[in-house]
Protein backbone atom coordinates (compact mmCIF):
# COMPACT_ATOMS: atom_id res chain seq x y z
CA UNK A 1 0.00 0.00 0.00
CA UNK A 2 2.75 2.34 1.03
CA UNK A 3 4.70 1.54 -2.60
CA UNK A 4 1.08 2.67 -4.40
CA UNK A 5 0.89 6.09 -1.96
CA UNK A 6 4.59 6.94 -2.92
CA UNK A 7 4.00 6.06 -7.09
CA UNK A 8 0.81 8.16 -7.01
CA UNK A 9 2.32 11.20 -5.11
CA UNK A 10 5.85 10.97 -7.31
CA UNK A 11 3.45 10.30 -10.88
CA UNK A 12 1.11 13.72 -9.70
CA UNK A 13 4.13 15.48 -8.08
CA UNK A 14 5.49 15.13 -11.81
CA UNK A 15 2.69 16.21 -13.63
CA UNK A 16 2.13 18.67 -11.90
CA UNK A 17 5.29 20.35 -12.14
CA UNK A 18 6.02 19.82 -15.95
CA UNK A 19 2.31 20.94 -16.92
CA UNK A 20 3.83 24.58 -14.62
CA UNK A 21 6.70 24.59 -16.29
CA UNK A 22 5.31 24.20 -19.72
CA UNK A 23 2.90 26.72 -18.68
CA UNK A 24 5.26 29.51 -17.32
CA UNK A 25 7.57 28.58 -20.31
CA UNK A 26 4.69 29.27 -22.71
CA UNK A 27 3.81 32.38 -20.56
CA UNK A 28 0.16 30.88 -20.39
CA UNK A 29 -1.77 31.32 -17.03
CA UNK A 30 -2.29 27.83 -15.01
CA UNK A 31 -6.06 25.96 -15.46
CA UNK A 32 -7.70 26.07 -12.24
CA UNK A 33 -7.67 22.65 -11.78
CA UNK A 34 -3.87 22.55 -12.36
CA UNK A 35 -3.76 25.29 -9.15
CA UNK A 36 -5.69 23.22 -7.44
CA UNK A 37 -3.84 20.11 -7.58
CA UNK A 38 -0.59 21.71 -6.54
CA UNK A 39 -2.13 23.56 -3.37
CA UNK A 40 -3.23 19.78 -2.92
CA UNK A 41 0.04 18.05 -3.37
CA UNK A 42 1.73 21.30 -1.39
CA UNK A 43 -0.69 20.45 1.58
CA UNK A 44 0.14 17.12 1.67
CA UNK A 45 3.82 17.38 1.16
CA UNK A 46 3.40 20.37 4.64
CA UNK A 47 1.03 17.56 6.76
CA UNK A 48 3.57 14.29 5.89
CA UNK A 49 6.23 16.52 6.99
CA UNK A 50 4.95 17.83 10.07
CA UNK A 51 3.76 14.03 10.82
CA UNK A 52 6.89 12.19 10.12
CA UNK A 53 8.63 15.00 12.29
CA UNK A 54 6.25 14.19 15.05
CA UNK A 55 7.20 10.85 14.55
CA UNK A 56 11.11 11.49 14.57
CA UNK A 57 11.05 13.28 18.10
CA UNK A 58 8.72 11.48 19.70
CA UNK A 59 10.90 8.56 19.22
CA UNK A 60 13.84 10.76 19.82
CA UNK A 61 12.65 12.09 23.27
CA UNK A 62 11.28 8.62 24.16
CA UNK A 63 7.57 9.30 24.58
Amino acid sequence: MMEFAALTYGLLASVILSAAQRNRKLARPHPPLLLYMGYLLCGLSAGLALALGYVALSLLLGR
